[in-house]
C-alpha cells in the first residue's frame, strides 16, 4: 500500500518549534574521534543542520566542498554540522580526502533523520528506497527552528545559508 509508508514518515520540525534534541557520535573541527556532540549544549549559538545521503558521492561532495570554500563566510556567524547515516569510520576518510573544516554527524541508527522528517522514501531507476532527504535546518541561538531548506540542490546550498545567516 503506497500511502501507508507515509502515516509513519515524520514531517519535518516548524519554524519556532523547539529543535528536537540529540546526542550522537561527531567527528572533525574540533571534535576528535571518539566524541559525542548534544544539540541543547550549542544553546545560545545559531546552529546549520545540514543532512545529506551519503559520504563521497558527487551531489554530497559538491556541497561539502562548497561549504569548505565558503568557510569563511561562515565562521563566526554558525556552527555547522553535516549529517547522514554514515558511520564514523566513513566521516573520518570524506573530511581528509576533501579537507573538509568543519564537524559531521554519524545518525546510523536513523534517530536524528527520523526526528527532522528528513528520512524519506526515494527512487532510483523506478525502485523505490529508505534515504536522507537532502535538507538543511538553521537553529537560532533559542534553540528554535529558524529555516528549513527542503531538497536544496548542492550548487546552491551555501547562498540558501548564507542568505538566511
Amino acid at each position: 500500500m503506497p500511502g501507508v509508508l507515509h502515516l509513519f514518515m515524520s514531517s519535518h520540525p516548524a519554524i519556532h518549534q523547539k529543535a528536537p534534541d540529540f546526542t550522537a557520535p561527531v567527528v572533525g573541527g574540533e571534535h576528535p574521534a571518539g566524541s559525542t556532540i548534544t544539540l541543547s549544549k550549542l544553546k545560545g549559538e545559531t546552529v546549520v543542520l545540514y543532512f545529506y545521503p551519503k559520504d563521497d558521492t558527487p551531489g554530497c561532495t559538491r556541497q561539502a566542498c562548497a561549504i569548505r570554500d565558503g568557510w569563511d563566510r561562515i565562521t563566526g556567524r554558525a556552527r555547522v554540522f553535516g549529517i547522514s547515516t554514515d558511520p564514523v569510520r566513513s566521516h573520518e576518510k570524506f573530511i581528509r580526502k576533501h579537507s573538509l573544516p568543519f564537524p559531521l554527524i554519524s545518525d546510523e541508527d536513523q534517530t536524528i533523520v527520523n526526528a527532522y522528517g528528513v528520512w524519506v522514501e526515494k527512487s532510483l531507476y523506478g525502485r523505490k528506497y529508505m534515504g536522507t532527504e537532502r535538507t538543511t535546518v538553521i537553529i537560532g541561538p533559542d534553540g528554535r527552528i529558524k529555516a528549513v531548506l527542503p531538497k536544496v540542490k548542492p550548487e546552491e546550498h551555501l547562498d540558501l545559508v548564507l542568505a538566511q545567516l
